[in-house]
């Protein structure tokens, strides 16, 4: 996901987001501890997005102003 496509979501679609992507990543480490991912970099990848959302959520938060 690009930060381009974060930074055009709402603080909604946000929470939702990054609650997903919560998910996906704790199954991805699930998964792999029992038998290895077939591309082990996915985990890594979804940590990043994960940080990406959490980043544009403070800013938001912080700046109310930039929401609309």
């Amino acid at each position: 996901m690009k930060y381009s496509e974060i930074k055009a979501l709402t603080l909604v679609e946000l929470k939702e987001r990054l609650a997903t992507e919560k998910t996906n990543s704790q199954n991805l480490r699930f998964a792999h501890s029992i038998s290895p991912l077939e591309n082990p970099l996915k985990i890594k990848e979804s940590r990043k997005i994960i940080a990406k959302l959490k980043t544009e959520l403070r800013a938001k938060e912080l700046n109310p102003s930039s929401q609309l």
